[in-house]
């Protein structure tokens, strides 16, 4: 196997890393039950779940470099976990609002800009949508499609792959992995649209809760785990990174990947105990509207 094949230099690297993986799950569960204890159990799970996506893909990238078989199925597992995530966080920041309700009476007559990333960032004529119980249905329903198809996805690659139908690596227009990975990448943008869009929204009412920070992180999780991620197998296809025997270019760039994932996402769970950790106070409740207003004047 690699492992024994390994010189000291590289004995003495995989150790610090999965060294990295165990302290990243043991403040991963500190949190956790810091969380359970202290955040309302409306919001407790949403936030236990964006917490454990870092050390989740820690985990899978250190089982991945161990076990090189396994790669496709622990990066299949941690993609489907962030398509939780990315409906998890959308479900936060309402919960953050107070709740739907809530959420509705504070911007009651206020309006969602749609031209935003990563679909519309361009097109500026797009018109505002009203905030209305409709519009937020939708919103979720754009990140839930993503929670819910990512895992059926995975599950048809994994039933081709043991048909000899699927390979990877295998980019050709004859392949199945060039088409399921096309319509992966078309929802993956649609699930990401509502979350910016709500971002936007509620980014200045939430700065208390430090909801800029979070955002960061999530998308440093998403840019990491998907971008630099598919950028090392393109220059590896490419034979741009070159093989060093017994790895060939492809299962060099998938240990670069993981190896440079274990440490960046050791520094975000670490990070995120930080972030998240904090206990903040609620919102104000909405403004009473105008009428109410103009009775409370009246009253004695």
């Amino acid at each position: 196997s690699l492992s024994a094949g390994l010189d000291l230099p590289g004995r003495f690297l995989f150790a610090i890393l999965t060294l990295m993986t165990l302290i990243a799950n043991v403040v991963f569960v500190e949190e956790a039950v810091y969380i359970y204890r202290k955040i309302p159990s409306s919001k407790r799970l949403i936030i236990i779940w964006i917490n454990a996506a870092a050390p989740v893909i820690a985990t899978t990238s250190c089982i991945g470099m161990w076990i090189p078989r396994s790669t496709m199925f622990t990066d299949f597992t941690a993609a489907v976990f962030f398509a939780i995530v990315i409906h998890k966080f959308l479900l936060m920041m309402i919960k953050e609002c107070g709740g739907q309700k809530l959420l509705l009476r504070r911007f009651e007559n206020g309006h969602f800009k749609i031209s935003t990333g990563p679909c519309c960032c361009c097109c500026l004529c797009l018109p505002r949508v009203r905030i209305t119980r409709r519009t937020l249905f939708w919103l979720k329903l754009g990140t839930f499609q993503f929670a819910f198809l990512r895992p059926v996805l995975m599950f048809l690659s994994i039933v081709l792959w043991t048909n000899g139908n699927y390979t990877f690596y295998n980019l050709s227009p004859k392949g199945a992995a060039i088409w399921i990975s096309c319509f992966v990448g078309v929802l993956t943008i649609i699930a990401l649209w509502p979350v910016a869009i709500m971002f936007q929204q509620v980014r200045t009412l939430l700065i208390c809760k430090k909801i800029i920070p979070k955002f960061a992180l999530y998308q440093f999780i998403l840019i990491l785990n998907h971008l630099q991620a598919a950028i090392i197998n393109i220059l590896a296809m490419q034979r741009i990174i070159r093989c060093a025997p017994p790895l060939s270019s492809s299962a060099r760039g998938a240990y670069m990947t993981q190896q440079l994932l274990i440490m960046e996402m050791f520094l975000i769970t670490v990070i995120s105990r930080v972030v998240y950790r904090r206990r903040y106070d609620d919102l104000e409740p909405p403004e009473c509207t105008s009428e109410e207003a103009g009775d409370n004047k009246e009253a004695p």
